[in-house]
């Protein structure tokens, strides 16, 4: 079996059709999993959704699932990311204008989407998905931690939290997002992956993030896993031209996340 994984879009286009373009180099797949944050922050978040729509329509959704992330939620329900404390009087000065550019890019975003694009996302909330491989075991799918999707799960989270993390869930392999960061350590009986961001990534600015997954059958029952975590390079200027192009309203706050 080959399964596909990718997530944290952002509205890029730019580096969600790079993503596109590598993904039909690795040949036929038997499962698609897109993450979630499809197009919160970005200057296409409209096309990126209704791309993902395309992708259930041909893939069907029994071969492909899409689940929500974080900011899928701040576009369906109005909810907005936290803002840390201030500590001193300068960065308190900056503090409003912090979150009217906060609240400006998803309030565009969302105007950027049409009812079906909304309805979509709204379906994709409160989910994960899961794949039992013969031979292997359970593979799951989440956006940042199962059963919260604004947690975070890091390379350098000590070991015992991970286990936490996943400690009402059964299987080998655990596949997440949401730090924009590839990611690959065993916790216990788990290998933890994550696949990065497609459209903002922090650890590979300018490249499309995520992953193939291969099992193969042996000759001694058990199956063998093969982890391809892959990064695309991408036209980030372009990306950076279409933000302006589209009426982004802060087009160098978000230019600024794509370098």
């Amino acid at each position: 079996m080959k399964l596909a994984v990718f997530s944290d879009i952002h509205g890029n286009l730019t580096a969600f059709e790079a993503m596109l373009a590598d993904l039909e180099t690795v040949g036929d797949v038997d499962k698609v999993w897109c993450l979630g944050d499809l197009a919160a922050f970005g200057g296409q978040p409209g096309a990126c959704v209704a791309k993902v729509r395309e992708m259930v329509e041909a893939y069907g959704k029994d071969k492909m699932h899409v689940i929500g992330g974080n900011t899928d939620r701040y576009l369906v329900t109005g909810e907005r990311f936290k803002l840390p404390p201030k500590k001193d009087a300068e960065s308190f000065a900056r503090f409003a204008k912090e979150l009217a550019i906060r609240d400006s890019v998803l309030n565009w975003n969302v105007e950027q989407l049409t009812w079906d694009d909304y309805e979509f996302l709204s379906k994709t909330l409160n989910r994960e998905t899961a794949v039992p491989v013969k031979g292997y075991g359970w593979v799951i799918g989440y956006h940042a931690i199962p059963g919260d999707d604004e947690a975070m799960l890091r390379p350098d989270t000590p070991d015992e939290q991970a286990s936490d993390a996943l400690l009402d869930r059964e299987g080998q392999l655990a596949i997440g997002a949401h730090i924009h960061v590839q990611m690959d350590r065993t916790v216990d009986s788990w290998r933890i992956i994550n696949v990065g961001s497609v459209g903002m990534s922090f650890d590979m600015p300018g490249k499309a993030q995520w992953g193939v997954f291969t099992f193969t059958d042996g000759d001694d029952g058990k199956t063998t896993l093969e982890v391809d975590l892959r990064a695309v390079p991408y036209d980030v200027d372009a990306a950076v031209e279409l933000l302006t192009a589209t009426g982004h309203p802060a087009a160098d706050w978000a230019a600024k996340r794509l370098r």
